[in-house]
């Protein structure tokens, strides 16, 4: 396997690469990560089962749109494969740290220049990928409200009653969208799964990855940064610098991030049901 991830890198990038040294890397909880090194070059590579190759091809989609936004810096994609039952993808090498208050401000910054990169199709994506491991579906949709609910939360409450859950509400909740998400949003091309696992910094730059790219509401990607502790403030008031946030954010935010407590369910099991059940009293209340 490791033989073909070399010729593999070495054809793409039309230098000979042969990994002497690698080394298992902790942190992901969907792929194995690896730091392969020939002495010269490093990369980084993932990897998962064979028939899952279709993850890694969206994941290198999804940084190469990024990259033509001449925005944010993410991650170059390599090259991405199979290899005997692994799938695999390669990327660039990033020196990551944990920043400092000017370089969480100039992320802020420049993920608000992401956000203001927009398609005429409307929201979704040109083809499907995932959030984590779960099936992200983007059929392109002209109106938000009915691409939020049918898309997102309605996928993950059919995954989420398939695993055992219980949501009294809702069918109250769904019926509630179109007014809760009428503010009209532009069709802004976000990360997707911007927590604070998936960002962070260079010794001259910020960086996202792991994307779940597709084109929705920015607000998204600001409510993500919220949901598991925050980003520093920085973050905040760089964005709110160059893009600020429209009125109503603070509420929509709790629905946004009800998409991914559903899918932690579906991922996880555990106590994410009944943390998803107190979000939705929380909208109903808005």
């Amino acid at each position: 396997m490791w033989t073909k991830i070399d010729a593999d890198i070495s054809q793409v990038t039309g230098e000979k690469f042969e990994n002497q040294n690698r080394r298992s890397l902790s942190g992901g909880c969907i792929n194995q990560g690896y730091a392969v090194s020939s002495g010269e070059r490093t990369y980084f590579v993932k990897l998962n089962q064979a028939e899952l190759i279709a993850m890694f091809e969206a994941e290198a989609l999804g940084l190469q749109e990024m990259r033509q936004s001449n925005s944010i810096r993410v991650p170059k994609p390599i090259c991405w494969g199979t290899a005997d039952n692994f799938s695999y993808i390669v990327l660039e090498w990033l020196e990551m740290n944990q920043g400092n208050s000017k370089s969480w401000s100039e992320m802020g910054r420049k993920l608000a220049a992401m956000h203001q990169t927009t398609s005429s199709q409307g929201m979704g994506w040109k083809i499907n990928n995932t959030i984590g491991s779960t099936p992200q579906i983007n059929t392109w949709t002209q109106d938000w409200a009915e691409f939020y609910t049918q898309h997102r939360l309605l996928y993950q409450f059919k995954l989420a009653i398939r695993r055992g859950g219980n949501f009294p509400q809702q069918e109250k909740l769904l019926a509630a969208i179109p007014k809760l998400l009428s503010h009209q949003p532009q069709p802004s091309l976000v990360h997707g799964d911007l927590w604070g696992g998936n960002a962070g910094c260079t010794v001259s730059e910020p960086v996202i990855f792991d994307p779940a790219t597709y084109f929705g509401d920015r607000e998204v990607d600001i409510a993500m940064t919220e949901l598991f502790g925050g980003f520093p403030a920085a973050f905040y008031h760089g964005y709110n610098e160059v893009f600020p946030l429209d009125a109503g954010y603070e509420q929509r935010k709790t629905i946004y991030n009800l998409y991914h407590i559903l899918n932690h369910f579906n991922l996880f099991g555990g106590g994410y049901a009944s943390q998803a059940n107190r979000m939705i009293e929380e909208i109903l209340r808005f």
